[in-house]
């Protein structure tokens, strides 16, 4: 900005001295006309006034001679009378130069002149002036007078000296004038052009000086304005998109926008994570290179060609798993209708279908179970109409079996009850404190005789008198129950069931060995799912329901604990829970 500055300060300045010098140019030459205009006229009216004497005395007279000597001092002029044939009649003054070539000069170029006229010697420096003395229309002869042109000089350059001082004092102080006039003019016009460079670069906190009321103050207060709606619109824009940035890489469903090339031009963080790739395999790529499954390729290409919106489910290998997923692609029209793309959203509804499947399961298994003893209950009772019941030990045997089976049918509808009523939202325990060896000697006491029937030993290993703990007794006494009555009816006979108590500063663990057929290794992630039997024969035989142990996770998840398993085919199954002492501190 100096540069502009600079470029002012030096046209004002050359405007300047351009007008100064033709200024003075002008005034000198008016000066020096009008001094040699009124030193002529001076000079004819000095010489007409002597010639008027000269002729009143006469041309030849001895008094002419202390007149023109006077005359010649005061007026400081040489003096020459001459007659018409060129002789020197008189002489007055010290000034020296050649009388003969300026007589021959007057009587060739101006023998009948009636009036003054001016001779200029330039090589002598002189100044003459002669005017005829006339007697009546006869010449009798002329009066010279020469003045040196060094007064005229000097004169001259006196008033070009003042000329010159006057117009360079005038210069000096018009530029000083100028100076701080066009500072006071550029200093705002560069704080506003510095402070749009920084606009220009993204700097929009910059700020000009508002501090003067006329047009570069109107200047600055715009660019200031401009800069704070600049401010204002990017600090909206930059709140917008961070909005936009989070609502993209932290919503729950894979995205991906495909420009109008086909080249994808954003992935968020949930497509990423789902099909483990990174930005750079996929970014700025074309779509059918990019993708490696050719179902979603498709899916791109019919969105290309119809430019309508498609939804479709797809199960897609990732890696040792296939997922589902409801893809959902839309094309992206700007305004005119302008193709500016395709975004495509993947929803990730494995565990939808995997909910559903098990809906279904638990429906089949639940009419499955529910079917086995009615169809019991019904076959016995038509046979029994049908005249069965005549024989008593057959009408006997029969009603046992309906009875089993209907204690089969209870039992099933209970758990299911219990189970309904263990899920729901609003379910609560009743807390209170007990004693946690105590409860399993009444839970071992309640079992004892049917592991008595399988001839299977029960083992209560606890070697603390009491263990308190916060939890609700009857809920945990379902707990122990189940998993002993599992342990007894998986066990052989001749086996047994071991249950121990370890006390730790801020839970309990309670462990439940058998020495079981065990569960296999990749049965044991399913064991908590309902009606899923390990031993489905066997299960069954024992009035077993398929719901005990999905009725344990949830009640020691209710209780804010944890069930491990761990388990070998053959060798047996150890269940471990773990419980909180005191459940008020969560």
């Amino acid at each position: 900005m100096n540069k502009f500055r600079s470029r002012l300060l030096f046209a004002l300045i050359t405007l300047i001295i351009s007008v100064l010098v033709g200024l003075g140019l002008l005034l000198g030459q008016i000066f020096n006309s009008f001094y040699i205009n009124t030193f002529k006229d001076r000079m004819a009216k000095e010489v007409k006034l002597i010639s008027i004497i000269i002729k009143d005395k006469g041309i030849q007279s001895k008094e002419l001679e202390p007149i023109l000597e006077e005359a010649s001092e005061t007026l400081n002029s040489h003096l020459t009378v001459i007659n018409s044939e060129g002789d020197i009649l008189q002489k007055a003054g010290n000034f020296k130069h050649n009388d003969e070539r300026l007589i021959n000069k007057v009587l060739k170029e101006y023998p009948d002149r009636k009036r003054g006229f001016e001779i200029v010697e330039e090589d002598e420096k002189v100044f003459y002036y002669g005017f005829p003395i006339l007697n009546g229309n006869e010449h009798e002869g002329f009066l010279l007078a020469s003045s040196p042109v060094e007064s005229i000089m000097k004169t001259n350059q006196q008033i070009w000296g003042v000329l010159i001082a006057s117009l360079g004092l005038a210069l000096v102080l018009i530029l000083l004038l100028g100076v701080r006039i066009t500072s006071q003019y550029t200093r705002p016009i560069e704080s506003a052009t510095k402070v749009a460079i920084e606009l220009a670069k993204g700097n929009y906190k910059a700020r000009t000086y508002e501090d003067h009321l006329d047009e570069t103050g109107m200047l600055s207060q715009s660019i200031n304005i401009l800069a704070r709606n600049l401010q204002d619109m990017t600090r909206a824009q930059e709140m917008q998109q961070d909005r936009l940035q989070t609502l993209i890489e932290n919503m729950g469903s894979g995205l991906i926008l495909i420009d109008g090339r086909g080249y994808i031009n954003l992935i968020n963080r949930a497509f990423k994570e789902t099909f483990g790739v990174h930005a750079g395999d996929l970014l700025f790529k074309i779509y059918y290179d990019a993708f490696e499954h050719s179902e979603i390729i498709e899916i791109v290409e019919e969105i290309f060609m119809t430019e309508v919106k498609v939804r479709k489910q797809l199960h897609i290998p990732l890696e040792i798993e296939r997922r589902h997923f409801e893809i959902y692609g839309a094309p992206i029209i700007g305004i005119n209708d302008e193709w500016k793309g395709i975004v495509l959203v993947f929803h990730d509804i494995t565990e939808l279908k995997k909910l559903e499947q098990m809906r279904k399961d638990f429906v089949a298994n639940v009419s499955h179970e529910l079917k086995t003893p009615i169809t019991s209950i019904k076959g016995f009772s038509e046979t029994l109409l049908d005249g069965a019941m005549d024989d008593r030990k057959t009408l006997e045997s029969f009603l046992s079996i309906i009875l089993k089976e209907s204690d089969r049918l209870q039992s099933l509808i209970q758990d299911l009850l219990d189970l309904s009523k263990i899920e729901q939202q609003g379910f609560e325990l009743n807390i209170h404190k007990l004693d946690l060896p105590e409860l399993l000697e009444e839970v071992v006491l309640m079992l004892q005789h049917k592991a008595d029937q399988k001839e299977v030993e029960l083992i209560l290993n606890i070697k603390m008198k009491e263990v308190i703990i916060h939890g609700d007794i009857h809920r945990l006494k379902q707990i122990f129950i189940n998993l002993i009555n599992n342990g007894i009816a998986y066990t052989p006979k001749g086996g047994s069931v071991t249950i121990s108590v370890t006390s730790e500063s801020d839970e309990a663990k309670i462990e439940v060995s058998d020495t079981g057929i065990g569960i296999r290794e990749d049965e044991v992630p399913r064991i908590f799912e309902r009606f899923y039997r390990v031993d489905k024969a066997r299960s069954r035989n024992s009035g077993g329901t398929g719901l005990g142990l999905a009725i344990v996770k949830h009640l020691i998840e209710a209780h804010k604990g944890k069930i491990m398993v761990n388990s070998s085919v053959g060798q047996g199954t150890t269940f471990t829970v773990l419980l909180k002492k005191f459940l008020n501190e969560d």
